[in-house]
């Protein structure tokens, strides 16, 4: 499984680089921290929503802490997704390495 780091994940962010960033986490936890951009597609419904995902620009997906995402980011692979990356460490490694202003739980 590939996986990119919330260091990388910031600097495409930055220089505008043409990706989908996949937040497969719930509603309540979306509401708690999230990170602008963000398609979000609760894990439990990826399968009934591949659709809505692109395969010709990169997938990064994201969850709490890399478990769930990691799970996705393997469906998808799966799935003839040709370019999909868990990002390792999910939301509390952005909080800490990139910008503590959002909130852990």
């Amino acid at each position: 499984m590939k996986e990119i780091s919330v260091k990388d994940l910031a600097q495409h962010r930055t220089a505008g680089a043409d990706f989908v960033l996949l937040d497969v986490r719930e509603p309540d936890e979306i509401a708690t921290a999230s990170l602008s951009g963000a398609t979000l597609i609760p894990m439990g419904e990826i399968p009934e929503r591949l659709g809505e995902l692109p395969k010709d620009k990169p997938i990064y997906v994201l969850c709490r802490s890399g478990a769930r995402s990691g799970r996705v980011t393997q469906f998808l692979d799966q799935q003839g997704f040709p370019d999909v990356a868990n990002v390792a460490g999910g939301i509390l490694a952005w909080s800490k390495e990139i910008d503590p202003s959002v909130p852990q739980y």
